[in-house]
């Protein structure tokens, strides 16, 4: 979660929903849509970006990432957030200055931008920052694109 006052953003909270202990499939989507659910109901926010899906060698992590991102994204279609989907290669860009930059550089640049040194973060905490970080940077100029098109 990440706010913008003005041109400074601040990190209101990060961090990742544990699943591993759960015992099957089902009981660790529904502890992922429970620990969603929690972050919406103590942060209220506005909208939500999610990165879309990138496709590696590993299809079974692609698989796992996918029901994943379903039950995000049911959560977040039952709340009526909007939900913005961005590349990873974009926010890299956005972020970094280069849409192939390596995982270190974008923690490095997300304790920039928030202005937190050198924070103690997973890396998964940090492009999930990177990602709202493009997308709270990127909300104005979309705002502005979508009210010229609906002025025509």
């Amino acid at each position: 979660m990440v706010e913008q006052e003005g041109s400074r953003l601040r990190e209101l909270d990060s961090g990742r929903i544990a699943l591993v202990s759960e015992p099957g499939p089902a009981a660790r989507m529904a502890r992922l849509a429970e620990g969603v659910e929690q972050a919406l109901d103590r942060w209220q926010p506005a909208a939500a970006a999610l990165e879309t899906l990138f496709h590696g060698r590993n299809s079974r992590s692609l698989i796992a990432l996918s029901q994943a991102r379903g039950v995000i994204l049911s959560v977040l279609g039952r709340r009526g957030l909007e939900v913005q989907e961005v590349s990873p290669a974009e926010v890299k860009k956005a972020v970094c200055g280069n849409g192939r930059a390596d995982k270190s550089q974008v923690a490095r640049m997300v304790d920039v931008l928030l202005g937190t040194g050198a924070a103690r973060r997973s890396a998964d905490a940090s492009d999930a920052l990177a990602v709202a970080i493009f997308y709270v940077q990127q909300r104005p100029l979309r705002k502005a694109v979508e009210a010229a098109r609906r002025a025509r």
